[in-house]
C-alpha cells in the first residue's frame, strides 16, 4: 500500500496527524504480521506561501491570523490533543514563522534517496517537526535546516546544494499547486493507494478504516 501525506512542517495538526498515522500503521501491522509495511511518502503543502524567505515574527503572525484571544483557545486545544500522543508542544519557544519552501525541499530530497534509505524521509520530516514545535528552531535559516536534516541522516553537502538550487524549490511549489488543484485546502491530508482520501487529524482508527477501504477499492 502507498500512503501519500500532504502536510506542512509548521502545522501542529500535521504533527498530531503523523502520530496518528504511526498508530494506524501499528494496528495495520498487527493485522498483517509478516507482510510488507505500507510505503509512506510526505508531500508538500505551504500554509503560508505568501511569507518572505526570511519569514516573519511569530507573535505578529499569530496576532494577524487568529487574534490574541482566539490564538489562546486554538493552541490550548492542539496542546491538549498533542499531549495525548506524546507531543509536548512548546509554542512559547517559537520566535519566527518561516516560509517552508526550503524545509519541504529537504524532505523531498530525503524521499528521493534510493529506496528512501530505510525511512530517511520520515526521519527528516520528524526532525523538522520536533525542531520547530518542541525547540523553537528558526526554520527560515539555511544553517538550521541543514543541521536538523543532517542529524536525521541527510548528507549535509547534498542538503546545502539542494537549498542553493532554485529548481528544488520550484519542484516543491509545483507539487503544492498540484495538491491545491485536486482540492486540498487544509492539512494533514492522507491519500491511500490513490483511491481513498482523509482530510484532517482524524485519529488512528479512521486512518486504519481508510486503509481497508483503499484495499477494497484497489481490488
Amino acid at each position: 500500500m502507498n500512503i501519500d501525506i500532504i502536510s506542512d512542517v509548521v502545522c501542529p495538526w500535521c504533527f498530531v496527524g503523523k502520530r496518528q498515522i504511526e498508530a494506524a500503521l501499528a494496528l495495520y501491522a498487527q493485522e498483517r504480521a509478516g507482510e510488507d509495511r505500507p510505503r509512506v511518502s510526505w508531500r508538500p503543502f505551504q500554509l503560508n506561501p505568501q511569507l518572505p524567505p526570511e519569514g516573519m515574527s511569530r507573535q505578529d503572525y499569530v496576532l494577524k491570523k487568529f487574534g490574541a484571544a482566539r490564538a489562546k483557545d486554538v493552541y490550548a486545544r492542539v496542546t491538549a490533543v498533542g499531549a495525548e500522543y506524546g507531543i509536548a508542544f512548546a509554542f512559547d519557544k517559537i520566535e519566527r514563522q518561516p516560509n517552508t519552501l526550503a524545509a519541504h525541499s529537504l524532505i523531498a530530497l530525503a524521499g528521493a534517496a534510493p529506496a528512501d534509505a530505510g525511512g530517511l524521509q520520515d526521519r527528516v520530516k520528524e526532525a523538522l517537526l520536533q525542531a520547530y514545535f518542541l525547540e523553537g528552531v528558526d526554520l527560515s535559516k539555511a544553517e538550521n535546516l541543514i543541521k536538523v536534516a543532517a542529524a536525521a541522516g541527510l548528507d549535509p553537502l547534498q542538503a546545502e546544494r539542494c537549498l542553493a538550487d532554485p529548481a528544488s524549490r520550484q519542484a516543491v511549489e509545483s507539487e503544492d499547486q498540484r495538491a491545491r488543484a485536486i482540492g486540498v485546502q487544509g492539512v494533514p491530508f492522507f491519500i491511500f493507494n490513490g483511491k481513498v482520501a482523509v482530510s484532517g487529524a482524524q485519529g488512528p482508527q479512521a486512518l486504519l478504516d481508510a486503509m481497508h477501504q483503499a484495499e477494497t477499492a484497489l481490488a
